[in-house]
This record gives C-alpha cells, structure tokens and sequence, in this order.
C-alpha cells in the first residue's frame, strides 16, 4: 500500500506540475524550482539527522521508501524536471514530464498488481506496456503531439525507467527531451 500512495502521488503532483507550467511565467517557475530544491535539501537532511519536523516528517515518513535519503525521490523529480526548464523548449519538456508523471506511476501499480513476467531486475512486462500505452493516451489528450511522436516519447520513457541505472527521475525528463528534440528538428 505504501509504495501504491507514493506512485499516485507522483502521478498526481507531476500532472499538476506540467499543466500548471505553462499558465505561469517561467521566471517564476524557476525561481519556484530552485526554492524548491534548495528547501528540500534543507529539510532532508534536517530529518536525515533525526530532526522531527511538524507534518513534513510524517508526510515523507508516509511516502518515501525505507532506507533512502528522506524526500530523496521528489528531491530528484524537482532536479529532473529544473534542469529540463533551464535547457529545452517547453514544446518538449511538458510531454516530459507527462511522460515521467504517468509512466513511472502506471508501470508500478500495473506492475504491483499485475506483473507476473519479470523482465529486468523487479520490472514486468505487463507494468512497463501499461505504463506506456497510458503515457501515449495521456500524451494525445494533454499535448499537441501526433500518434508518432507521443509513441516516441512513451516508449523512450518506458526502456529508461526500465534500465536506467540511476533514478528515472533525473533520467526519464532528459531522455524525452532529447528524442523529441531530434524528431522535432
């Protein structure tokens, strides 16, 4: 249960994220990322060393794994998605984000509750499908992007949340981006 809270969480801020961006002046959403960033370093090692912070303990207590960096997974969502702002056009990175929002959420709960065929590590076929056929409907209704660049995109975004060999936060944003950057040339 605890890891099905997290992944709707994360589906839930990261497609709030990407259709907010565009209604907000990108000085800001910089700044906003960059406050972010910063605070929740702050506030993870502060919990890191033991510190109980009011609702904000009990908030990563509740959705982050065992035996990480407290808030290290939104930390890395925030990093991802910064980095992305600073170095590609939004026409890219708001598929990017829909792509790690969705795809990263729906691959774990299809997996957890349905995955019988491991394919690499603790990844199963039926989560990594699930997860990207979700992200190339999300795609087509959320964005302008057409049937093949929203597959593109969603496949991308599938093999690197199943090989990557960091967190597919940092990686899955990146990757989208540049696929679509090279389709979109």
């Amino acid at each position: 249960m605890h890891e099905v809270l997290r992944k709707v969480v994360h589906l839930l801020i990261g497609l709030s994220i990407a259709i907010a961006i565009p209604l907000v002046d990108m000085q800001l959403v910089l700044m906003a990322f960059v406050l972010a960033i910063f605070a929740g370093f702050i506030l993870s090692d502060a919990i890191s060393k033991g510190y109980k912070l009011p609702l904000i303990s009990r908030v990563v207590l509740l959705l982050e794994r065992e035996d990480v960096l407290p808030g290290k997974g939104t930390l890395y969502f925030a990093i991802g998605v910064f980095f992305v702002l600073v170095f590609f056009p939004l026409q890219v990175v708001i598929p990017a984000i829909i792509c790690l929002a969705v795809l990263d959420g729906v691959a774990t709960l299809v997996g957890i509750h349905y995955g019988h065929h491991r394919i690499w590590k603790s990844k199963s076929l039926e989560g990594t499908l699930a997860g990207i056929g979700t992200t190339i409907v999300a795609l087509l209704v959320l964005t302008p992007l057409s049937i093949p660049m929203a597959a593109a995109a969603a496949i991308t975004a599938g093999v690197v949340e199943l090989l990557s060999p960091v967190d597919d936060n940092l990686t899955i944003p990146l990757s989208v981006c540049i696929v679509l950057s090279l389709l979109l040339l």
